[in-house]
Order: C-alpha cells, then sequence, then structure tokens
C-alpha cells in the first residue's frame, strides 16, 4: 500500500445503530452516509471494553484492557507501552491530536508531537469510585441523576468544544499540514458529542420529532427481565429511575440531534481536507470509543456488550479502499494499531504481526470471513465481575464470570431479545464459543486481577469509605473546567 497520511476521526459514545447508512430509520447523517459511498463500511464493528479509557487506551496500543492493566475509568494510559504513535515518531512522522485523549496528562510520553485542546482525566486519577469492585451490593452511582436533568435542546460545555476541536482541525489542515509534505502525517480528531449531556444544538434537534420516537425497548413493565449481572449494573447505575416516558423520548431526540451535529462537524472538516488539497492523499477512518445504551433495557451510557453499548462505528475511505463496499467481517477497535502502520507504510515487527489487530485496509480488501472472531472485557463501574464478549459470523457469545453466559444470533435477532444460553439446542454452539473464548482470555485469572488491582488503586486513595465519600462525577469537564463530585455514601 502506498504510503500516505491519515486522518482518524473518532467520536464519543455513539453507537454502531444510530446512523442512516447503518439503517437507522431516523438519525441523518449524510456525511457519514457520503464517506460510507466513498469507501467502506464494516457492520461488525466492537469497541476491546465498552467505557473510555480502557477503550483508548487499547486503541493507542493495540492490545486488550488485561494486557495494558487499563481496566476502569480511574487507571489511565500514561504511555509506559508504546503504541502505534511511537512507532511514527521514530520514523519523524508528524502526529498530532485535536481534542479528547482521555489519557492521564498531558505531560506524560504518549506518542503525540503536539495535542492541541486535549481533555484527559479528572486530576490525574479519573472515577477511582469505579474501581469499587470489592462487594455487592455495588456502589450507587447518585450522580447519575444529572443525565435526565436538562434534557433536549440548548448548549453545553460538550457542543463548545466540539467547535472548538473543529476550527482547530480546520486551522492545522490550512496552516501545518502543508510544512511536512516530504511524509505522511497522522491527524487524531476526537470529538465529545455524542456523549452526554443530552443537550442538542437546537437546529439539530428540531430535526426529530419527539411523538414519532418509539420508547426504547426492554422497559421496566414489559414483561423483559435483565440478566442478573446486568441487574447489578442498574442497580449500581441508576440513570432510568429519573426518567419518565416524556423525557426519555426528548433525550433520545437528543441524542439523534447530536450525532447530526457531530456528522455536520465531521462534514466540515473533510470538506476542509478536500479544499486544502489533501482528499487524494489521505486516508480517512471514522469511529468511535463505545456506544450507548440510549435507554434499552433501563440502561443508559455504556458498560455491557449488547449491541447499543459495545458495537461502534468504523468507515474507511480513500486510495486503495474498496468504494460503496459492506463488510461483514467482524473487526475491533485493537485493529486500528496495523491500519494505522499500513496506511503510513511502516512494517510490522515480529511483535506486532502477533498482536491481536489486523489492518482493516486488508480486510476490506477481502471477501467476508465468517471465521474471524474479536473480543473484548470490562471491568469497570458496575461491574460485578468481569465480562467478556466474542463475535464472530452472525453470533455473539458473552461470559460473565460467576453467571450465566449469554448468547445471541444477530441475524434472527438484532435486537438482542432472546438469550439463546438456556436452550439445549445451543449447547455445541456454547462449548464452541467458550473454547475460542479461552484462548483469546482467562476470565477468572483477569478477573482476580482487576480485583485485586483496582482494591489497590482504591486503597491508595485512601481506602473503600474514602472514595465512596468523595464519590463520583458525570462526564470529564472539558478544558478549563472542574468537575462537581457527588458522594456515594
Amino acid at each position: 500500500m502506498k504510503p500516505q497520511n491519515m486522518i482518524f476521526i473518532m467520536s464519543d459514545e455513539h453507537s454502531n445503530q444510530t446512523m442512516s447508512c447503518s439503517g437507522h430509520p431516523m438519525v441523518r447523517t449524510p456525511n457519514l452516509d457520503a464517506l460510507a459511498a466513498h469507501g467502506t463500511r464494516f457492520t461488525a464493528h466492537y469497541t476491546p471494553s465498552p467505557i473510555c479509557v480502557p477503550a483508548r487506551a487499547s486503541l493507542a496500543t493495540g492490545l486488550y484492557p488485561h494486557q495494558t492493566g487499563n481496566w476502569c475509568n480511574g487507571t489511565p494510559y500514561h504511555g509506559a507501552i508504546k503504541g502505534w504513535n511511537h512507532r511514527l515518531q521514530e520514523q519523524g512522522y508528524r502526529v498530532t491530536s485535536i481534542g479528547k485523549l482521555h489519557y492521564r496528562d498531558e505531560a506524560d510520553d504518549t506518542g503525540f508531537d503536539e495535542q492541541i485542546i486535549p481533555m484527559h482525566v479528572v486530576n490525574g486519577t479519573g472515577d477511582v469510585i469505579g474501581a469499587v469492585r470489592d462487594e455487592l451490593p455495588l456502589p450507587v452511582r447518585h450522580q447519575t441523576k444529572k443525565l435526565a436533568e436538562g434534557v433536549g435542546a440548548g448548549d453545553s460545555t460538550y457542543l463548545q468544544y466540539d467547535r472548538d476541536i473543529l476550527r482547530e482541525a480546520q486551522t492545522w489542515l490550512t496552516e501545518e499540514a502543508p510544512k511536512y509534505g516530504d511524509q505522511p502525517w497522522v491527524l487524531f480528531v476526537s470529538f465529545v458529542c455524542p456523549h452526554f449531556p443530552l443537550v442538542a444544538p437546537p437546529e439539530f434537534y428540531e430535526m426529530y420529532d419527539r411523538d414519532s420516537i418509539p420508547l426504547p425497548k426492554g422497559q421496566p413493565g414489559s414483561g423483559y427481565t435483565r440478566h442478573p449481572w446486568i441487574e447489578a449494573l442498574a442497580q449500581c447505575q441508576i440513570y432510568d429511575q429519573f426518567f419518565t416516558p416524556k423525557t426519555r423520548t426528548i433525550a433520545r431526540a437528543a441524542y439523534y440531534g447530536m450525532v447530526s451535529f457531530l456528522d455536520d462537524n465531521i462534514g466540515k472538516l473533510l470538506g476542509t481536507l478536500d479544499s486544502t488539497g489533501h482528499m487524494g492523499d489521505t486516508r480517512i477512518v471514522y469511529t468511535s470509543d463505545h456506544g450507548d445504551n440510549l435507554g434499552a433495557r433501563g440502561l443508559w451510557g455504556k458498560s455491557n456488550f449488547y449491541e447499543e453499548s459495545a458495537g461502534i462505528p468504523l468507515i474507511i475511505a480513500g486510495d486503495g479502499v474498496p468504494a460503496g463496499k459492506v463488510s461483514n467481517t467482524a473487526t475491533n477497535l485493537l485493529d486500528s494499531y496495523q491500519t494505522i502502520l499500513d496506511c503510513t507504510g511502516i512494517e510490522l515487527t515480529d511483535a506486532e504481526q502477533a498482536m491481536p489487530g489486523k489492518s482493516l485496509f486488508d480486510l476490506a480488501n477481502a471477501d467476508d470471513d465468517p471465521t474471524r472472531a474479536v473480543g473484548g472485557e470490562y471491568h469497570a463501574v458496575g461491574a460485578s465481575s468481569g465480562a467478556f464478549m466474542i463475535r464472530q459470523g452472525r453470533f455473539k457469545y458473552v461470559y460473565y464470570v460467576g453467571y450465566p453466559p449469554e448468547l445471541f444470533d444477530l441475524e434472527s435477532d438484532p435486537e438482542e431479545m432472546d438469550n439463546l444460553a438456556p436452550k439445549p439446542e445451543a449447547r455445541d454452539r456454547l462449548a464452541g464459543f467458550e473454547a475460542i473464548l479461552r484462548t483469546m482470555f482467562d476470565p477468572e485469572t483477569i478477573d482476580r486481577r482487576a480485583h485485586e488491582d483496582q482494591a489497590d488503586l482504591v486503597e491508595k486513595h485512601g481506602g473503600r469509605e474514602a472514595v465512596l465519600k468523595r464519590g463520583g462525577f458525570m462526564g470529564t469537564p472539558t478544558p478549563g473546567n472542574t468537575a462537581e463530585f457527588i458522594s456515594s455514601n
């Protein structure tokens, strides 16, 4: 593959299901649709962990959370394990980030030549209360009530931040990119929308008729019974208790509006890429770190392996990428490592070839591979034990340490409302998936390690009661703002 520039665009909390090109009946994403028509869209793309810090550490390193030790939002990446951007720097390539990184702090060597208006974890420590997982019931996240407050049309620091990110990215493409014409550069542009607060600019919010938005599936009283691991999560993250049927639909309309706002920003960014003459020598990747449950099963935010939370968009475009193709091969955010090196012409070392990921350019140019399996793991807030996922072909398998598993046929049951695992006819398939799982993970050992490391972290911050008293916050504040902590005592 001819070495070229790359612009890697990332969003935060964008579910794969909420794009018009992925089949959503309401959400309008004309710019992402156009990008997909110009390139290849992957239908089965997953986060390695459905929460910000572990997912972003995995993106950086190409490794799963158990390989990096970035378990939760209280264990941020600090660059000790080198990533793809360090490899680019070794070759003398320019590597710039604009926007959210969610690493420990700007002073760490995380492989960027410059970080423009970066967002990092609060006070270099992040969400330590998410590491309190030593006993049931898990600590109640009282700050979750803020999610239901003020939903709808308006403005927020996150919307303002995304506007700033767009402006800085356009400036970089116009003023800085021309300085590096003799070698490839990589620009990592990381927006925060559609991450809550669920407030959309009025012009995008009004695009959606609230009366036409159905209530989320699996509502209390509907007859749906949550898996016991999921029930423990819901009793910790009590978001749904503060919503009414009306505010649920308003919140969903706001999320859709934020997705369209994000799409508009991406369109403007790619317009600048084109107007500066770099569209022809720059490959493009668009993805997110995880999705959002958006009220499904009474859950909001992320933190589980249902499609709403774990399935993320992936569109790649540019020279050497099939146009208008849809790939059903299972892929993972970990694949970004090999993809970026492939784009810029850096050959993989033996160690990198042995890593879990594979270049998305290779996958885009191949036939669908129903045998490829990708995984995920979760050890953060609301997890009474470690959760692990395997996606292969049409099936998804979720293994919960100490709980029964779940198995879904995503072709016949895309909404994941029929757990096949308890059915006798699924016995052989379950055994096959557990065998795949144990080639990728040692669930019980990993779960024990995560609990031990997190117990040490909690002790370092004064112990369980001190951490609960300090509490948590709703979303990392934008640069220049401070977090408001709410106690869990």
